[in-house]
């Protein structure tokens, strides 16, 4: 989890740094982690959902939570043996060309939603640094999939974009899912499509991606539609009478020979068309 690879990595650097055993690992869905580390107990690492669910009493830090939230950082618990012993603050990094990207999709008249189990201080901080029109902040992985359900009765077409395990539901639950190529496995597996570099601006070129492959496909089939019915009923011989016009076998299966042949080559112009 890309979390849990931030703290060990920022941890690493300590000489005093300790690794322990750990049993009874769980990884709690839109919550955290639990577990019993040997020689201390029981512990657990998540937000305030996780320890409200384990009793565990938060209140001496709902002062600094309000500060970090408000710089749209998120507080991890920590607590031991059901006392808290401390936090960890982590904040996401917004990729220089989210905002461009998220830009793209207004002009390509796109609604963007940020749908995350964060705390809503923090969602509403990097939504607005990027620019996204609405957030759902504190969903739960189920809660996700619901949100895009709701989404698609309103008669909306959705596509979630995602990387982690809590988005599998989601992903699955979309008109389109798109992975992140460095996801997670289970959202690789959940998605219609794969993203092969970590850049919120490819989103935006699959799009558009799909949008001149649909235009080529309607291309192709007015030109086939219209060249079928104007050469069928020739071929048939439905000029004959009037002015003795016939298509001998050999030019009708050339004729039918160039249909095809543009048909295939306006399909393959996809291929040098260029999507910035």
């Amino acid at each position: 989890h890309p979390i849990a690879k931030a703290i060990t990595e920022g941890y690493s650097f300590l000489e005093d740094a300790v690794a322990y055993n750990v049993s009874n690992f769980e990884n709690l869905n839109g919550m955290g982690l639990k577990g019993e580390v040997e020689g201390v107990g029981q512990v657990l690492a998540g937000n305030r959902r996780l320890m409200s669910e384990y009793h565990v009493d938060t209140d001496a830090y709902n002062e600094l939570s309000t500060v970090y939230a408000s710089e749209g950082k998120t507080l991890i618990f920590v607590a031991v043996n059901g006392k808290i012993i401390g936090f960890v603050t982590v904040s996401d990094t917004i990729k220089a060309s989210a905002r461009n990207a998220i830009s793209v999709l207004k002009a390509l008249n796109i609604e963007t939603i940020l749908l995350t189990g964060d705390n809503a201080a923090a969602a509403n901080s990097i939504a607005a640094e990027a620019g996204v029109d609405k957030v759902y902040a504190e969903v739960l992985p189920i809660g996700k999939a619901e949100v895009i359900d709701s989404l698609r009765v309103e008669g909306k077409c959705v596509m979630m974009v995602g990387d982690g395990i809590n988005d599998a539901p989601a992903l699955s639950s979309a008109d389109v899912g798109v992975a992140i190529g460095n996801g997670s496995d289970i959202a690789i597996d959940s998605a219609q499509v794969i993203l092969m570099k970590d850049d919120p601006a490819d989103v935006c070129r699959a799009i558009k991606l799909g949008k001149h492959t649909i235009r080529n496909i309607k291309q192709n089939l007015f030109w086939a539609f219209c060249y079928n019915v104007l050469a069928i009923p020739i071929a048939a011989g439905v000029l004959y009478p009037m002015w003795g016009i016939t298509l001998t076998p050999m030019i009708g299966s050339i004729a039918m020979s160039l249909s095809s042949l543009f048909v295939v080559t306006n399909a393959l112009s996809l291929a040098k068309k260029k999507i910035d």
